[in-house]
């Protein structure tokens, strides 16, 4: 039996992160590592106002924080993955539960990251609209028809999501709920996963370059391209493409669906990626259901 554990993304934060996961015998340990690599106590904003914790370079660290603890305490359980892959911003957590990286490197990275991104395109100028029930050979030519726009997540068969452009946005999802389709503009600061982050990914290029990446303990399949990737400077090629470039979500299932892996293990806050799974009726499981209650507490 081969397991996959795949790590979420943004959208995955939630005011009281903190609380929920200091419950962990290992969150202390790395919520200190966390404060003294960012200069500031994340905790905080974890538990705080949404509205700041969902800005990008505070959400990501976020992210990375409390999915790396979630890997840490299924390893605990003798749990080890065959093959680990991660959604957009959980491509970073991956990496770091891989080796390639320790995890003070990983959580500056993706502060980084995120403020690299925010400082690409004004709050407001782009957005990011979820996509249900459209198949994706028609989702790409109604994406033709705006300035701007781009196909940013292929998810699933059922679920995809767009970016770009705000006002193109805007109309993409008023046409399409008129033409009877189901469209969400989501609560994001910008238009992740397209050309108008080249800057960012140019700039987290230089943050990258000196930074010894390792072999993986576990191969990665990697967003860009949706294969397994084990050579250190591939990875560090495409970790940088998918900054503004597509995520293949669904093609990374698929490919580790083909590699033989049956069991599938969501490794951190929400369960937005075994979600999509179920739906699709592919065996996964959260990784808190695999953690007993008693032995949370077992500090």
């Amino acid at each position: 039996m081969l397991k996959a554990f795949l790590f979420p993304g943004q959208g995955s934060q939630y005011s009281g992160m903190a609380s929920e996961f200091s419950k962990y015998a290992s969150w202390e340990y790395y919520a200190q590592k966390a404060i003294e690599v960012l200069g500031f106590d994340i905790t905080e904003i974890m538990d705080g106002d949404e509205e700041i914790l969902k800005i990008t370079e505070n959400a990501q660290p976020a992210i990375f924080l409390a999915s790396y603890v979630a890997y840490v305490e299924t390893t605990k359980k003798g749990l080890e993955p065959d093959y680990v892959a991660g959604h957009s911003l959980g491509e970073y957590t991956a990496l770091a539960a891989a080796g390639v990286y320790d995890f003070e490197t990983g959580i500056y990275l993706v502060r980084k990251r995120g403020e690299y991104i925010s400082q690409t395109m004004k709050p407001g100028e782009g957005s990011m609209a979820a996509v249900m029930g459209v198949p994706i050979e028609l989702l790409e030519e109604f994406v033709k028809q705006y300035d701007g726009l781009y196909i940013a997540n292929y998810n699933s068969a059922e679920q995809n999501v767009v970016s770009g452009k705000a006002d193109s946005i805007k109309s993409f999802v008023a046409n399409l709920t008129e033409k009877g389709y189901r469209a969400i503009e989501l609560k994001v600061s910008g238009p992740f996963h397209t050309p108008f982050l080249d800057e960012a990914r140019e700039k987290m290029a230089k943050e990258v370059e000196n930074i010894k990446f390792k072999t993986p303990k576990y191969p990665i399949i990697m967003n860009s391209i949706a294969k397994e990737l084990t050579d250190p400077d591939k990875i560090k090629h495409y970790l940088l493409e998918q900054i503004s470039g597509p995520v293949y979500w669904k093609q990374s299932i698929d490919r580790m669906l083909e590699l033989g892996v049956d069991e599938f293990i969501e490794v951190g806050p929400k369960n937005v990626l075994s979600s999509m799974l179920k739906k699709a009726k592919i065996n996964t499981k959260h990784f808190s259901s695999l953690i007993t209650t008693e032995e949370v507490y077992e500090k």
